[in-house]
């Protein structure tokens, strides 16, 4: 055999512990170099195969190269009967050589089948546009799951473990976990619920409680959104699904609603003609569908016009210069046509007064401090 000759022969050449060492160096170089050259042709194949199914193959070569180096080891250094008498030993219990195999087996049909799945779900997440890529995410974390569950399950099996003991113990386990996370549980199930039912994506801008943003991050617990005040607000999904969410840029344009105020001497119908013509020139905001301008209600000192238009994309950066263009652009209009827009006033009239006190020229007729009290 070539494992067995090619060492002895070598030994004949260079004879005394000096040459066993000088073996042994070399064939642990060759051990270490054979395992880059493993690692090189690994990142090759991976551009061209699935990524697991190089690893396990990388894997196994690895094992080969260390069974066949530990051979020429024993060889080198005259322990061959040792080791024949540690296999003999070894077939006396074949049955855990035979579990130990079959687990490692297991373990690698459940790697490699994971890769698969996660590959059949990406090709399905390019097919269609239903689901978000977080979405596949999460999913593609749960079939992972799944495949290494069964996996687990199956070498349970082989070293005939009980099933129905562990279960039930898993269970009373789960209930404890159960009373003693129930917030963190209930955050869970509404992390899951909140990614399939699909109120908001990351990007969208939402409104949650008081809490106002930009969606930057979704989990299976938390909710992250960035205010545009630049700060970053945590909150725990079963916080998000249980309060009321709007989802402010969610069909990619909003309206925006400006109120302002004429003086009751003009004209409502000149003012509204006016507001429409100023709106029609703001670049800022969308001619479809076109601004529009409505009575709105009667002021303290005014009479109120709502004006209505659109932006698309909508973004806190586009909400405020459109509101500046348009208020810009429908006070100027108003100026030119001496269209008033009141100050808050109040209207003060003097009545008849009976009884206490009447001032004349600044002084009261019946100062406190000239009368006289009976004691």
């Amino acid at each position: 055999m070539i494992l067995v000759s090619l060492p002895n022969w070598l030994l004949n050449q260079f004879p005394g512990p000096e040459g066993r060492f000088l073996l042994s160096l070399i064939l642990i170089v060759a051990l270490i170099l054979g395992e880059w050259v493993l690692w090189r042709l690994s990142r090759i194949a991976k551009r061209t195969y699935p990524y697991r199914l190089v690893n396990l193959g990388v894997l196994v070569a690895s094992l080969v190269l260390v069974v066949v180096s530990g051979s020429l080891l024993v060889v080198i250094w005259e322990q061959t009967q040792q080791a024949v008498t540690s296999v003999k030993s070894v077939q006396a219990i074949r049955l855990l050589v035979i579990r130990l195999a079959l687990t490692l087996g297991i373990c690698a049909a459940a790697y490699v089948s994971a890769g698969m799945a996660n590959r059949i779900i990406d090709r399905l997440l390019q097919r269609t546009e239903e689901i978000t890529r977080h979405q596949g995410e999460v999913i593609t974390r749960l079939s992972d799951i799944a495949v290494y569950g069964i996996g687990v399950l199956a070498v349970l099996g082989v070293w005939k473990v009980n099933l129905q003991g562990l279960f039930i113990g898993a269970g009373l386990l789960g209930a404890a976990i159960g009373f003693a996370a129930n917030e963190t549980l209930g955050s869970l199930l509404a992390g899951f619920q909140l990614m399939f039912s699909r109120p908001f994506e990351i990007g969208d801008w939402v409104q949650i409680d008081e809490h106002e943003g930009i969606v930057t991050d979704i989990t299976i617990f938390t909710t992250r959104i960035e205010t545009f005040a630049g700060k970053y607000v945590m909150l725990p999904n079963d916080v998000v699904s249980s309060n009321t969410i709007i989802n402010i840029g969610r069909k990619g344009r909003l309206r925006l609603d400006v109120e302002v105020g004429v003086d009751y001497t003009t004209d409502p119908d000149h003012a509204i003609a006016v507001a429409k013509e100023a709106m029609k020139d703001v670049d800022e905001i969308l001619t479809v569908p076109t601004p529009d301008v409505v009575l709105k209600q009667f002021g303290e000192s005014a009479v109120v016009l709502e004006l209505r238009f659109w932006i698309e994309k909508p973004s806190s950066r586009r909400k405020w210069r459109a509101i500046t263009a348009v208020v810009r652009a429908v006070k100027h209009a108003y100026d030119r046509e001496g269209i008033k827009i009141p100050f808050p006033q109040q209207e003060v009239s003097a009545r008849d007064e009976h009884g206490g006190f009447r001032v004349v020229d600044g002084e009261s007729m019946s100062p406190i401090h000239d009368q006289e009290y009976p004691r």
